[in-house]
């Protein structure tokens, strides 16, 4: 039986017009019908896609018609089916952000890279870190400070100097951007199953904003981020090019 194939595209032109290339020779099934979803952009298209899709069966598929790439695929037209069919999966959770502002308001969103706190004004953020309802930090002054999962570890966290963690290990990665107190702290690695907690200092005065892949919350007063493992990710790669041999090649480039 052929494999059924939705497309997916970013609004860039390569991107559409890749789309409307790939669905003249494989046909374009229903999202909630296809055996698999190809997702056609840039890395912050596919994780746009896998949050659209979370609710489906169908693997997502990227190929690249961004810039870096990192979740997608090269691309390519002529053996697409034979790509598809040999393809490796990997499985990933999100984390779960609940972030309340400072008029007492909630609000959740899910993350598959990063949750990230980040100074919204001109002074520095001062934050308290909880973990596991146990104080770690009094008082952290910095730009900002995030929560990576595996899969995020080599985006905004490899940039704040944070670790790459291996795409099976259980752990998250607390990372600081810019720390100045305490002087260049760079965080912390955690469980996986970590409940963690920031609580913005002199939120008047030093105003802080939570982004959870992009999603932004501004004006927030506490955030707290578990990973959530009733939802899971499932993201095909090419054989030999998954997400554990990017994430080990990419502490070497």
């Amino acid at each position: 039986m052929p494999l059924k194939i939705a497309f997916a595209a970013s609004r860039a032109d390569v991107a559409q017009a890749a789309r409307t290339a790939l669905v003249h020779r494989f046909g374009d099934a229903a999202l909630d019908q296809a055996d698999v979803i190809v997702a056609l952009g840039g890395d912050g298209f596919m994780l746009q896609t896998l949050h659209g899709t979370q609710d489906l069966e169908a693997p997502v598929y990227g190929m690249n018609r961004g810039t870096i790439g990192f979740l997608m695929n090269e691309y390519g037209e002529d053996d697409l089916v034979e790509r598809l069919e040999a393809a490796e999966l990997a499985e990933i959770n999100p984390l779960r952000m609940t972030a309340w502002d400072v008029e007492g308001n909630s609000h959740a969103a899910l993350a598959i890279n990063e949750v990230s706190l980040l100074r919204a004004g001109p002074q520095a953020a001062k934050l308290r870190i909880t973990v596991d309802d146990r104080l770690r930090m009094d008082e952290l002054v910095c730009d900002g400070a995030l929560v990576s999962t595996p899969a995020g570890s080599t985006a905004y966290n490899y940039s704040a100097h944070g670790p790459v963690l291996p795409i099976g290990s259980d752990v998250l990665a607390l990372t600081a951007v810019a720390a100045f107190r305490p002087r260049r702290w760079r965080g912390a690695l955690l469980p996986k199953t970590a409940r963690v907690r920031f609580d913005v200092l002199e939120v008047d005065k030093r105003p802080v904003m939570a982004e959870a892949d992009s999603r932004s919350f501004r004006e927030v007063a506490a955030v707290e981020i578990v990973s959530e493992p009733a939802v899971v990710h499932r993201i095909l790669f090419d054989p030999g090019h998954g997400l554990e041999e990017r994430l080990i090649s990419e502490q070497f480039t």
